[in-house]
């Protein structure tokens, strides 16, 4: 008797929460607190980023409309979810992406990564960061073509380098973005990557309304200034601290957004306490692996991925952390 009912004790991935919040509404939770990022974006970028983030929006509710009309599946674009994707795709490239290539990724996002696996709660990785990943390799130099913001555009200049090219390339502090431009988001990059304080309003709306925890968030952001400090302590750069290095990364970059919106996924992140620091600290060291020693300046996107299939191996490992030992005494 003892074995049926274990058995039937199955701890597994979300969405399942029993509380007031279904899925609709805690997909809008999530759009109003993208809404203060969205708005940075629009200040900083123009009208570019409006457009981008509509049309990101529309083409990733379509095609789970026409995907799931195709096959004669019920209808889930009252859900959110897709225009919570949509957004997260806008968020992921620059605002001059051309348009054809923003709806191709949000194919990929929406048929290839989330409907044919079965739809929301069953998709094995982000759909936007896979989204993201594609656009990147498959067009990298559209992809890293970075608009300069709206007030330091010039008739000769309209792109240029984000923070994280930047600081490959110097040598002296003087050099470098500061780090008030890089925390309010005067600075070039993704749409939705460049305010951290307009990012971290989203997460304390996403903390009050307890649509997310901490874990993998402070998990994910300390990994990635400590690894920067010890860098930096053996690597200096003349004129500043390894601690200022370490905020530098902290704030340039994906990370925030990642760490924020895209690595706290119920579905592709892990369920337990422990797994979701694990998810956070294992995305921390990838980005920065990847920022000082891979071809690419950024790896957030790379990182989330990586850690989304290592999911599964980690909800294994601290579930049977948690209540494997207690099963094999009640058996005895």
């Amino acid at each position: 008797m003892e074995n049926i009912y274990r058995d039937n004790l199955t701890v597994s991935s979300a969405p399942h929460l029993v509380t007031k919040l279904d899925t609709q509404k805690t997909m809008m939770w999530v759009l109003i607190a993208l809404a203060p990022a969205l708005a940075m974006g629009v200040y900083v970028f123009g009208i570019n980023a409006l457009i981008m983030t509509v049309v990101c929006i529309v083409s990733s509710v379509f095609f789970e409309w026409a995907y799931e009309k195709l096959m004669k599946k019920e209808s889930t674009i009252k859900d959110l979810s897709a225009v919570v994707t949509g957004t997260l795709i806008a968020f992921n490239v620059p605002a001059t992406l051309p348009i054809w290539m923003a709806i191709l990724g949000c194919f990929v996002a929406i048929v290839l990564v989330k409907q044919l696996y079965g739809g929301l709660g069953k998709n094995f990785a982000n759909p936007a960061i896979v989204a993201r990943i594609v656009l990147l390799v498959s067009f990298a130099t559209q992809m890293t073509t970075w608009p300069l913001p709206v007030a330091q555009q010039t008739a000769d200049a309209v792109s240029g380098a984000t923070p994280l090219a930047v600081v490959g390339t110097v040598k002296v502090a003087r050099g470098l973005p500061k780090l008030m431009d890089l925390f309010i988001g005067t600075i070039g990059g993704s749409i939705g990557e460049v305010s951290a304080f307009a990012l971290l309003i989203g997460f304390a709306i996403l903390l009050w309304k307890k649509i997310i925890v901490p874990h993998t968030t402070l998990a994910f952001v300390s990994t990635v200034f400590v690894f920067a400090y010890f860098y930096y302590t053996k690597n200096p750069i003349k004129g500043v601290t390894a601690a200022h290095m370490g905020l530098y990364h902290v704030l340039a970059g994906g990370v925030m957004l990642g760490a924020i919106f895209m690595a706290t996924d119920y579905v592709t992140s892990p369920i337990m306490p422990l797994g979701k620091i694990i998810m956070g600290i294992g995305c921390g060291l990838f980005t920065m692996i990847i920022r000082f020693w891979a071809g690419y300046p950024e790896g957030v996107s790379f990182s989330i991925l990586l850690m989304n299939i290592m999911t599964p191996l980690i909800d294994m490992l601290c579930i049977k952390l948690a209540y494997g030992g207690g099963a094999k005494k009640n058996e005895e």
